[in-house]
């Protein structure tokens, strides 16, 4: 982003999908969104799109738990 030195990738990845199914049938659970997360990352997507409306915030906190977990710098 301009000189700023941050690096943001072509492919952004949005974590709508991952949360709480209690809120949506369709959402991807912490247990099967961590290993996508890892898979994204791996293959060059490093950033990644999240909302506080997500899950009711659940998508976030998946997000971070994959940064901290795996240790993804920021």
């Amino acid at each position: 982003l301009g000189s700023s030195g941050l690096k943001v990738s072509q492919v952004v990845l949005g974590c709508m999908s991952y949360g709480d199914p209690n809120w949506q049938p369709w959402v991807k659970p912490e247990a099967e969104a961590l290993p996508i997360l890892k898979y994204a990352y791996n293959s060059g997507i490093s950033t990644f799109h999240v909302a506080d409306t997500y899950s009711n915030g659940a998508s976030e906190e998946i997000l971070g738990k994959f940064l901290k977990e795996y240790n993804i710098p920021r």
